[in-house]
Formats: C-alpha cells, sequence, structure tokens
C-alpha cells in the first residue's frame, strides 16, 4: 500500500456524531491532555524547604533580668493597663527554628503557675518565649537595672 494514500478512504469523512451525547467544549478536551502531579506532595515539600526560620536568641544573665523586673512591674502595676509591646519566639509546627512576632497592647493577665501572659488582643504569651517587653512606663522605672547600676564603683568592674 502506497504512503500517500493509506488514510485517503477516511481522511474526509464527517467525525461521528452520537445523538444522546453532547459535543464537548475545547476547555474540557484540554484538560484531557493537561499535566498532572505525578508526585503530589512534592511542590509542597520543596516550598517548606524553601521557606526560611530563624532560630531563638538566648538571652544573657543581665536581658533575663531586666525582663523580670519588667514583669514584675507590670504584674504590680497590671489595673493601670500600661501598654506595651512584647517582642516574642514562636516556634515553627513544621520545622526548626520559628519567627519573631511583636504585638502591642496591654496586660490583662500573668499566669505564674502556667508562666504565661494574656493580652488584651487575646494573644497568649508565654513567658520563656518573651524576648524583649517596650514601654514608655519603663523609661521613667528606678527598679530596671542598667550595667553602671549593678557596680558600686569602677573598681568592681572587671
Amino acid at each position: 500500500m502506497n504512503q500517500d494514500n493509506q488514510y485517503t478512504d477516511i481522511i474526509n469523512m464527517h467525525r461521528p456524531f452520537f445523538g444522546n451525547r453532547k459535543k464537548m467544549s475545547n476547555h474540557d478536551r484540554a484538560a484531557q491532555f493537561a499535566p498532572f502531579a505525578a508526585l503530589t506532595g512534592y511542590d509542597d515539600a520543596v516550598n517548606e524547604t524553601a521557606r526560611l526560620t530563624d532560630s531563638a536568641s538566648e538571652l544573657d544573665e543581665y536581658e533575663i533580668e531586666q525582663l523580670d523586673r519588667k514583669l514584675f512591674y507590670l504584674k504590680e502595676h497590671i489595673s493601670d493597663n500600661i501598654e506595651i509591646e512584647i517582642t516574642y519566639f514562636v516556634p515553627d509546627s513544621k520545622k526548626a527554628g520559628g519567627e519573631y512576632k511583636k504585638t502591642n497592647g496591654f496586660v490583662v493577665k500573668i499566669k505564674d503557675f502556667e508562666k504565661e501572659l494574656i493580652m488584651s488582643g487575646g494573644e497568649v504569651i508565654p513567658v520563656d518565649k518573651i524576648f524583649d517587653i517596650e514601654s514608655k512606663a519603663f523609661e521613667t522605672m528606678e527598679n530596671i537595672i542598667t550595667p553602671e547600676s549593678d557596680y558600686e564603683s569602677e573598681d568592681d568592674i572587671i
């Protein structure tokens, strides 16, 4: 059989039509040949691996003592509704690390046993995840320590 006329008998035929079925739209026909995700979840895994997280910073003794004093002050003046900004670390649920978040408001309650702060916006912040607390009220506080106030004289500085 000759290559040129191999399909000449059917080349000019009309497309078959079945009376009980509608003609498929071009969009639906194209969807049949669209690529599919052979590895389901692969793109999500790649995106999760590419997502960056921060590591939690360790506070030194001086910073911990300052935070303790600020928390004590807030606890003593909780009814004053002191406006504060807290920076705290939120661990990532899927991988090592996390992110630092800031929230503004005032402390509604300090739960000593659970070691949590309840903020006016409803946020529950674990005390051990707090990195910093800022407030105008702390600018005038006498009980916040400064590096200079820890020493009696310059001879005590090592």
